[in-house]
């Protein structure tokens, strides 16, 4: 996994490797769209390819996560930004947790692993 110095790095990055849709959470946060196509995304639509997490330069608290992510189904490549810490997205949602479950978390590394509770 690459190392950025900002998250505009990477999601440029991202691009030029063909990563072109620009996805969001929808506000239930029950989907993961890219609203250019009306692409509307289930947990089971896609799959994380990787992710790279930045903090803000003055506050640690602004903390950003940056997914590249594949749809087989839709036949796409994107990039997902979401915030996490303090102004992360809360949701329970089955997108949340395949976002921050094994296939994520296994390619963290020491501090960054979670642990189990």
């Amino acid at each position: 996994m690459k190392n950025y110095e900002t998250l505009v790095d990477a999601t440029n990055d991202l691009l030029q490797r063909g990563y072109t849709a620009n996805l969001s959470f929808e506000d239930d946060g029950e989907t993961i769209d890219d609203k250019s196509q009306d692409i509307h995304m289930h947990a089971d639509d896609f799959e994380v390819d990787e992710f790279y997490r930045f903090e803000g330069a003055s506050n640690p608290s602004d903390m950003s996560i940056v997914y590249a992510i594949t749809s087989a189904k839709h036949n796409l490549k994107g990039v997902l930004v979401d915030a996490y810490g303090t102004y992360g997205n809360n949701s329970t949602s089955a997108i949340e947790a395949k976002l921050h479950h094994h296939q994520v978390s296994d390619k963290l590394h020491g501090e960054d692993r979670p642990t189990a509770s």
